[in-house]
């Protein structure tokens, strides 16, 4: 029987396969008791548990192609860091003595304590760190089984490609879903700040999360279209809606292809107004796709990504590489490098810090300003990359004059550290600002005045603005980029720079938005930073696109009010 399921599409495009369902151990043991003498045996066994898992791990981590992306080999690092922490690893022994029970027992008591720990975290970042704790402690559970984990192979003889269906997906079970191939994945779990999100885009499969009941609903071998653009999953199609899919499956397929010659092209309108398409990065690795899609700038470098999943800090001189490296291989080309955005949905590893409503707490600035020293740290490779290429420093989720005030002192305090010391940097770097916060946006010129340029984060702008958790998926309905409030702020924003004559960008997930960019230039947008893989899709409607024409019909979006009626406005304004 044909039905539909609705979950979060994490990767654009289209896939046709059959079902390849991957089981798990799901945290569920037997309880029986362990005589005395045999207890020594029984944490022997746990042990050797315990080193199959590791050792599983680390020819996974061995397996890691050289072109992967460093993801990889940093999720399974953080699986290994669970390991061999003694709260997984040691305290079962404890367990098997005083409980006198068997090893299988001994694991679920200690997991279900530490998932208990994970419940009471309010940030939802450390929060999906708990569904790493489950995955480590099945795959121990599988080797007490006697079941090593492993990803199922899709059948060389299948007529479609195939699709795998997990209630979860590890980060080594997508390292093995990388060598077989497998064409998407679904899965009940996973958010936007999941492991399963991140790779799925790293990879660029269309794959969906948070279907909730996908495992248990769909049948090993069976049917599936996933719709990853939409976020839609069709079990068992009939024929009609299968023949619709591949057509689409195909233009799909072509209109990828034809993007590419458009690589070379000068984005501009019909009437000869040129437009800027920088790519935003998370590592110095991105650079290749950056390059790949014909970006003529980094509009956003979110050097947060150099401090998550380790133990350790950064120091100065691994993020002065990271940062020259990319400074280098731009040639001159903007690179914008955003200080630390830490807080929130992103957390370096051991970070004590929680509050009740993160998102709103000590984050980005807020906290860098609290932490000087390791603030301080990340200027001073910044300023010191600058001497190697066009580098910018971008401030994000500033609200006040203060915030500002404070970090050009810093900087300039910087400065004169490295004069001291003879190290060369460009004394004109420039300077510029995130607007994310309402408070920040209609108190623009407090911003005008300091600063270089400004960039537009609209995913926290529109966050803020319609007090929408944009990771929780119950409310993501309401996270609406076409709310007149939105649009009235975005274009405040745009028009008050522009009579200031400071630069400003667009580098939130509007701007890799091919349906909205012509609603935005007609808004006064001439400078988006977006994914690199977004980045041709957005040229080509530039190249289509009559300022003169959008203006005006814009202007009759902007004085409408009705959600539905927008939706409606601007499908005729991409006609």
């Amino acid at each position: 029987m044909s039905f539909t399921m609705h979950g979060i599409g994490v990767s654009g495009g289209i896939a046709i396969g059959r079902a390849h369902l991957l089981s798990h151990t799901r945290l569920e043991a037997a309880h029986y008791a362990v005589p005395q003498h045999e207890l020594a045996e029984e944490s022997a066994r746990f042990d050797a548990a315990i080193e199959t898992v590791r050792s599983e791990l680390g020819a996974l981590r061995a397996e890691i192609p050289p072109n992967a992306p460093a993801e990889f080999e940093a999720f399974i690092n953080l699986h290994l860091m669970i390991l061999n922490d003694s709260t997984l690893s040691k305290a079962p022994h404890g367990i098997i003595e005083t409980e006198k029970c068997n090893a299988e027992w001994a694991l679920k008591i200690q997991t279900d304590a530490l998932l208990a720990q994970f419940d009471e975290i309010e940030d939802s970042y450390l929060r999906e760190r708990r569904a790493d704790v489950i995955q480590v402690s099945e795959r121990i559970m599988k080797a007490l089984a006697g079941h090593p984990g492993h990803v199922p192979r899709p059948a060389a003889d299948s007529a479609h490609s195939a699709i795998l269906v997990a209630h979860d997906l590890s980060p080594a079970d997508v390292v093995q879903f990388k060598h077989h191939q497998f064409a998407s994945f679904l899965t009940d779990l996973g958010g936007a700040t999941s492991h399963t999100a991140v790779v799925a885009r790293s990879l660029n499969i269309p794959s969906i999360v948070a279907l909730h009941h996908a495992r248990q609903l769909i049948r090993e071998d069976e049917l599936l279209i996933v719709d990853g653009t939409q976020g839609v999953v069709v079990v068992d199609p009939d024929p009609m809606v299968l023949g619709e899919y591949e057509l689409r499956q195909q233009q799909w397929g072509i209109e990828r292809n034809r993007l590419k010659r458009l690589k070379h092209t000068r984005p501009a309108t019909l009437d000869g107004v040129e437009v800027e398409l920088h790519a935003n990065i998370e590592l110095p690795e991105d650079i290749a796709e950056v390059k790949e899609y014909g970006a003529t700038g980094i509009g956003l470098f979110r050097s947060e990504f150099l401090y998550l999943n380790r133990d350790d800090l950064p120091d100065e001189d691994e993020q002065f590489e990271a940062y020259r490296n990319v400074a280098q291989e731009m040639d001159g080309m903007p690179v914008t490098i955003r200080t630390y955005d830490l807080g929130a949905d992103k957390e370096e590893n051991g970070a004590a810090r929680s509050a009740a409503n993160p998102a709103l707490g000590l984050r980005a600035i807020r906290l860098c300003l609290t932490e000087p020293h390791r603030f301080k740290i990340q200027l001073r490779a910044m300023l010191r990359a600058s001497h190697y290429g066009n580098v910018r420093i971008l401030i994000p989720m500033l609200m006040n004059a203060g915030e500002i005030s404070q970090t050009l002192h810093l900087i300039a305090q910087v400065k004169r550290e490295l004069d001291a010391e003879g190290i060369p940097y460009d004394p004109g770097i420039k300077v510029g600002g995130m607007i994310e916060i309402p408070a920040a946006a209609l108190a623009l010129g407090l911003f005008t005045r300091k600063l270089d340029f400004l960039s537009i984060g609209t995913n926290d702008l529109i966050q803020y603005t319609l007090a929408v958790d944009r990771t929780d998926d119950t409310v993501s309905h309401l996270y609406d980029p076409l709310h007149p409030a939105v649009l009235k702020l975005i274009v405040h924003i745009i028009r008050t720079a522009g009579r200031a004559k400071t630069p400003v960008a667009l580098c939130g997930e509007m701007a890799g938005d091919a349906s909205l960019t012509r609603l935005l230039l007609a808004l006064g947008l001439r400078q988006y930073s977006m994914h690199p893989s977004h980045l041709l899709e957005v040229k080509q409607q530039i190249l289509k696109s009559s300022l003169r024409e959008a203006r005006a019909y814009v202007q009759r979006m902007l004085r409408t009010e009705d959600p539905v009626r927008l939706r409606a406005m601007l499908g005729r304004l991409n006609a």
